[in-house]
């Protein structure tokens, strides 16, 4: 089955009452950042993660999609990209808002728009 980016994978073990602000975010080769702030609207769910100074205080959007699995016990969520790749991400913009769709577009056309997966 094929879900889109914007949505969480039922694999994640992702739930509505874990409260994903302050987690840590691992991409595949290292940790990345914090969560900031968590949407969990149903097609268009994000992570804003604060990635501190390991890009010169930078906060990027990452796509539910991206999230490979999340581990409430660490408080750890694990996704399934390169920090390269975040790093080259378009950057996250908030004057622009969570809602623009030419925006959107952009962050989910880099990250690609689907993923298999159960």
């Amino acid at each position: 089955m094929t879900y889109g980016i914007w949505d969480y994978r039922p694999s994640s073990n992702y739930s509505a009452d874990a409260g994903l602000v302050g987690y840590k975010v691992e991409a595949t080769d290292g940790s990345i950042g914090k969560v900031d702030e968590a949407s969990e609207q149903v097609g268009s769910a994000y992570l804003i993660v604060d990635t501190g100074l390991w890009i010169f205080g930078k906060k990027v959007m990452l796509p539910a999609g991206t999230i490979d699995r999340i581990d409430t016990e660490q408080r750890k969520i694990y996704v399934d990209r390169t920090k390269e790749e975040i790093k080259n991400a378009p950057e996250y913009d908030p004057d622009r808002g969570h809602d623009d769709v030419d925006y959107r577009e952009r962050i989910g056309g880099y990250y690609g728009p689907f993923y298999g997966g159960a």
